[in-house]
């Protein structure tokens, strides 16, 4: 035999090799996917059931292989998530002063968590000036929270919008999708937010879980009150 050649597998050795090893196809199954069975004569006219049947199962495996896949992916990515959530947790929680604190969530956490901007915004009086002197903390007109988020809701998602210039002020323009979450510091201060934008503008949507992202929040808020020693 020449080095090119190639052996041709007869039909009797096929036959030979499944005698000697029965459990061949049942230990094999996945690789019979791809095999035609026989069609089963039962007359003209006759519908052949068990391909049909074989045909639907195929069918049905691969949509269970596709979700299946589909939820590793998903899985992976809510990890990936989790585990950025838990290093700007670190990273809030370990700022050694309040100033120090509020560079981190508007200058390091966008990093941490893959988002383009991060902001903070409190509720201020009708005289109270624009920005309050840290940078990235923007002061809003009274009742602005619930007027962007709805009275007494918490949070609001959105894609494929304009970004606010009240929240982002001059990087607003490059905002398409943003998340607002409502911060309550202390019963004896006003509502803040925190407000995250992406230049995707299907990064967040209406649908998105929010679970890690208000223990974030939570964990800011619980922050923010024993550096500046405020009442819950």
């Amino acid at each position: 035999m020449t080095k090119d050649s190639t052996k041709v597998i007869t039909r009797d050795e096929v036959l030979a090799y499944l005698r000697a090893h029965p459990d061949f196809l049942v230990e094999n199954a996945r690789q019979l996917e791809g095999l035609q069975p026989p069609p089963r004569h039962n007359g003209a006219g006759v519908v052949d059931m068990q391909a049909a049947m074989v045909k639907r199962l195929r069918g049905d495996i691969d949509k269970l292989r596709a979700r299946q896949e589909e939820l590793i992916t998903t899985g992976r990515a809510n990890q990936i998530t989790q585990n950025r959530i838990h290093v700007a947790v670190l990273s809030v929680i370990q700022a050694n002063s309040f100033e120090r604190l509020i560079h981190v969530v508007t200058h390091e956490l966008p990093g941490l968590l893959d988002v383009d901007f991060i902001a903070l915004a409190i509720e201020g009086s009708e005289d109270a000036p624009r920005r309050v002197p840290v940078r990235g903390v923007y002061v809003l007109a009274p009742g602005a929270i619930d007027a962007a988020l709805g009275p007494g809701a918490n949070s609001r998602l959105r894609a494929d919008i304009l970004g606010e210039e009240a929240f982002f002020g001059a990087v607003a323009r490059h905002v398409r999708s943003d998340v607002l979450v409502r911060l309550k510091v202390s019963s004896g201060s006003p509502d803040g937010v925190i407000a995250f934008g992406s230049k995707d503008a299907q990064t967040f949507g209406p649908n998105q879980s929010t679970e890690l992202l208000f223990f974030l929040v939570r964990v800011l808020e619980n922050t923010i009150r024993a550096w500046l020693d405020l009442p819950e």
